[in-house]
């Protein structure tokens, strides 16, 4: 990759309009290409202003919620998210939260979740395979609920 290139995609072009005073960031999109964060931004709202038959992985009222990140990476992973997984989900949380947790590393039989313990949100999750060769920092407690 050429060091324009790179420059193009680490630097916004950022002009000033004739005499005014805004500023104008230009992200410009190939005719027909949507950008990663509008198409996310989109899935969002759909899923909020979803039904109450919406799937389980819509955020719920006090229940367990999960980022964007996280849902991006359950369906990269091919994680399968059932009612029983959800249920040792919110048993965990529901511990942490009586022991103090705050950014928590939950383990069950089929994935690791990095969650929120305070917002009951799903930060991050991988499958069992991809569990040995990584490292967990920023957490300051783990639970294992197999």
């Amino acid at each position: 990759m050429t060091n324009q290139k790179i420059n193009n995609l680490l630097i916004p072009n950022v002009t000033k309009l004739n005499g005014q005073k805004n500023v104008d960031v230009d992200n410009k999109l190939k005719s027909g290409e949507t950008s990663e964060f509008k198409s996310l931004l989109e899935k969002n709202l759909d899923k909020s202003s979803a039904s109450p038959t919406a799937p389980a992985l819509a955020p719920k009222e006090n229940g367990i919620q999960f980022s964007t990140h996280a849902l991006r990476r359950l369906q990269e992973r091919n994680l399968a998210f059932d009612k029983e997984e959800y249920n040792k989900l919110q048993t965990a949380l529901d511990k942490l939260k009586t022991k103090g947790g705050q950014d928590s590393l939950v383990i069950t039989g089929k994935a690791a979740y990095i969650v929120d313990v305070s917002k009951s949100t799903v930060v991050t999750a991988m499958d069992k395979e991809s569990m040995s060769e990584n490292v967990f920092t920023k957490i300051d407690s783990t639970i294992l609920m197999n």
